[in-house]
Parts: structure tokens; C-alpha cells; sequence
């Protein structure tokens, strides 16, 4: 008697992202920058912020591994604990992303009278530009929510928020097909003959059932959050100068990149491996939800 092994949609979606190499690349190299970030200042011992101009512009060594900065600051304790900021931003804007773009998406894909006035407002917002907004808004907002929140949490809330609601559009897209689809399924028109409530369908049918897109959107959507934060802070209008993220290294090495290219070259080469780990995640996972290929 032969006993087939039990199969999920999330098993399947398993074994076919463990076969996508750079995936699996990108997960290891995402988790080492997460652990050091998040670890890394506690084993790295190294003041972020002890001031030596003795040693200013230094390039790495065996005392500081990624060189000094233009005060004599250790540059690797910096890129530690400013990638905490950085990441955090990241992933707290995508998760407001989701949540707006999720939200939409569903009632316009399951209820036809919303269909065409949220789709409006999609479009409209699609519309608008970013940067440009976001640089306004910043400009206008900061210094009451820096007297609101502190100077760290204002432009941290203001941040997340600006990026979020700037970049839920793809979401809502993405969760309306899926929608209009899975609606007219044979499951969800039972579940419409035995009496299930709207709610009920929409969150224990349809929507564990549209979550595919929305993941492979999330970690694509990561990686443009931690670029536009890290453009703010280089054009001087995101965390306060002690506050050392990516991006505000970047904005501080400017001046110095023909005599110190080591202080550009680290804190951008750690955006640039985070963006790509986070990129291949999203298509390992694009390709081990897609249905059509075969677990």
C-alpha cells in the first residue's frame, strides 16, 4: 500500500523557494544584515559616538573595520545601529502599505458598487508625485511632530506614514484581481448558498487566498522603503544627524568622497545588498506561489 505524503499550498510553496538559489542567497545574506544590525552593537563594542578627530577620515583597519568618519567616529558601530532605523522603516511602511492596499483591494474586488470609486481613488494617488510630496509634507509637518514625538519618533511616524500611504496603490491592485477572481470560484459561491456572511467570506475564504501577490508586493516593497528613506536622509530632510541611518552616512560622506571613499562605499554598499537580498527573496517567493508551477 503506498502512502502518499501529506501536500500543503504552503509546503509546495516551501520546497519550490528552497530550488531558487539566489532566493536562498538573498535570505542568508538578509538574515546576516538583520542579525548584525540588530546584535552586532552588542558584540562590536564600539561607541557609535565617541568623538577622536586624531583619527578623523581614517580608512579601515584592524581598530576600525570600516574606517572613521570626518569626527574620528567608528563607521561600522554607525552602520550597525543606524541599519536598525533603516530596516525599521522599511518594514513598518510596507506593513502600512499592506494594510491600506489590502483593505481597498478587497472591498472594491468583492463589493461592485465600490469597485469604481476606490479604483478612482487608486488612480488618483497613482498620480501623484512622490518625492516631491513627500519632500512638501516633510517640510511642513516635521517640526510640529518633532515637538509631538521627539526628534527620533516624529520623523520616524511621519516617515512610515508618507511612504505607506505612497505606495499602497500596487497592493490594491493586486488584491482587486484576485478578488474578482476568486469570487466566482465554486467555494465561494457555496459559501454564498449556505448563508456565510460577507465578512466571513472575504477573510476565511478569499483573502488567505489572495495573500500570494500581497507577500511578493510586501518584500519588493521593503526594499523601495529603505531607497526613499535613505534619499530623504541624503538630501538632509529625514533623522536628525545624530541619528546615524544609511542614508544620512551617505548625506555626510558627500563632502568626502575624494579623500574618504571609504565613508560612501560601506553605508551604500549595505543598501544596495539589502535592496537585492530583499529583490530575490520576492522573486523566489513570485515563482513558489505562482499555481502554475509545479511544487
Amino acid at each position: 500500500m503506498i502512502v502518499r505524503e501529506h501536500r500543503s499550498l504552503w509546503g509546495d510553496a516551501w520546497r519550490q523557494f528552497r530550488r531558487h538559489r539566489l532566493a536562498v542567497t538573498g535570505s542568508g545574506l538578509l538574515g546576516f544584515i538583520a542579525f548584525a544590525t540588530i546584535v552586532g552593537p552588542f558584540i562590536y563594542a564600539v561607541p557609535a559616538d565617541d568623538i577622536n578627530f586624531k583619527i578623523a577620515l581614517q580608512g579601515p583597519s584592524l581598530a576600525h573595520l570600516f574606517g572613521t568618519d570626518q569626527l574620528g567616529r567608528d563607521l561600522l558601530a554607525r552602520c550597525l545601529y543606524g541599519g536598525r532605523i533603516s530596516t525599521a522603516v522599511g518594514v513598518a511602511a510596507v506593513l502600512v502599505a499592506m494594510t491600506v492596499g489590502t483593505a481597498v483591494g478587497s472591498l472594491a474586488g468583492f463589493f461592485g458598487r465600490a469597485d469604481g470609486p476606490l479604483m478612482r481613488l487608486t488612480d488618483m494617488f497613482i498620480s501623484l508625485p512622490g518625492l516631491p510630496l513627500l519632500l512638501l509634507v516633510i517640510m511642513l509637518f516635521r517640526d510640529s511632530l518633532r515637538q509631538l514625538l521627539g526628534p527620533v519618533g516624529g520623523i520616524f511616524l511621519l516617515i512610515v506614514l508618507l511612504v505607506g500611504l505612497l505606495n499602497w496603490m500596487g497592493v490594491a491592485r493586486l488584491v482587486r484581481g484576485a478578488f474578482l477572481t476568486l469570487k466566482e470560484r465554486e467555494f465561494v459561491i457555496a459559501a454564498h448558498a449556505v448563508g456565510v456572511r460577507d465578512r466571513n467570506i472575504i477573510f476565511r475564504h478569499i483573502l488567505p487566498n489572495a495573500l500570494g501577490p500581497v507577500i511578493v508586493a510586501a518584500t519588493i516593497g521593503v526594499g523601495g522603503a529603505i531607497i526613499t528613506e535613505s534619499s530623504l536622509s541624503f538630501l538632509g530632510l529625514g533623522f536628525p544627524p545624530d541619528e546615524p541611518t544609511w542614508g544620512r552616512l551617505l548625506f555626510e560622506a558627500q563632502g568626502f568622497v575624494d579623500t574618504a571613499p571609504h565613508y560612501a562605499i560601506f553605508p551604500g554598499l549595505l543598501i544596495s545588498l539589502t535592496v537585492i537580498s530583499v529583490n530575490y527573496i520576492g522573486d523566489g517567493l513570485r515563482d513558489a506561489l505562482d499555481p502554475r508551477r509545479s511544487a
